[in-house]
């Protein structure tokens, strides 16, 4: 019964999109991060 359902959630297509979650999270932590320094090369 609980395997049955522990299946049921973590599915193929369930992981899958946690992953790619977790990956958009980690993209924007990482962007947020680091100052855009083009934006201050023409001062």
């Amino acid at each position: 019964m609980i395997k049955k359902i522990l299946s049921l959630i973590f599915s193929r297509e369930n992981l899958l999109a946690v992953l790619l979650c977790l990956i958009l999270i980690a993209l924007t932590i990482a962007a947020a991060d680091t100052s855009p320094s083009w934006i201050y090369q023409g001062f």
